[in-house]
C-alpha cells in the first residue's frame, strides 16, 4: 500500500469520524447535560475549528486522490468534491450568518420560538444539519468504496 493510499485513507478516516464524534456525541451530550444557551456557546466556540478540520482533511484526501488515480475515482472525485463544497458552505456562509443571528438573540432559553431571529436561526441550523449528514453519508460511501 502506498504512502497516498494510507494518507488518504486516514484523512477520510479523520473526517468522517469527526463529523460523527461531534455530530453523534459531543453535540447531543452537550445540549442534554448543559443549559440551552451555554451548550450553544460551546459548541459556537467549536464550529470554526470543527469546520477547519473537515475542509483541511477533505483538501488532504482530495489531493491524495488527484495525485493516485486509484479504482473508483470517478465516483470518489465527485464524493470528496461535494463533501469539500457543503463543508465550505457551511464555514463561510452559514456558519458566520448564524453566529451574528445568534448574538442578537441572546438567550436561546428566553427567547421565543417564533421570534424572527430564532426563525432564521433556525432555518440556518437546519441548512447546516443537512450538510453535515450529506458530508458524513458521502464519508461512510467513501469508506465503503475502499
Amino acid at each position: 500500500m502506498s504512502f497516498l493510499t494510507v494518507l488518504y485513507r486516514l484523512a477520510l478516516a479523520f473526517w468522517v469520524g469527526g463529523v460523527a464524534l461531534f455530530t453523534f456525541v459531543l453535540t447531543p451530550i452537550l445540549f442534554k447535560t448543559q443549559p440551552r444557551d451555554l451548550a450553544g456557546k460551546i459548541v459556537g466556540v467549536l464550529f470554526p475549528g470543527y469546520f477547519r478540520w473537515g475542509l483541511a482533511c477533505g483538501a488532504v484526501a482530495l489531493l491524495c486522490l488527484l495525485l493516485q488515480r486509484g479504482r473508483n475515482f470517478a465516483p470518489a472525485l465527485v464524493l470528496l468534491v461535494l463533501m469539500l463544497a457543503a463543508t465550505s458552505f457551511q464555514a463561510l456562509v452559514i456558519e458566520p450568518k448564524a453566529a451574528a443571528i445568534k448574538k442578537q438573540i441572546g438567550s436561546f432559553e428566553t427567547t421565543s420560538k417564533t421570534d424572527p431571529l430564532r426563525r432564521e436561526f433556525s432555518r440556518l441550523h437546519g441548512i447546516s444539519a443537512a450538510c453535515n449528514l450529506a458530508v458524513f453519508v458521502g464519508g461512510v460511501v467513501l469508506v465503503v468504496l475502499l
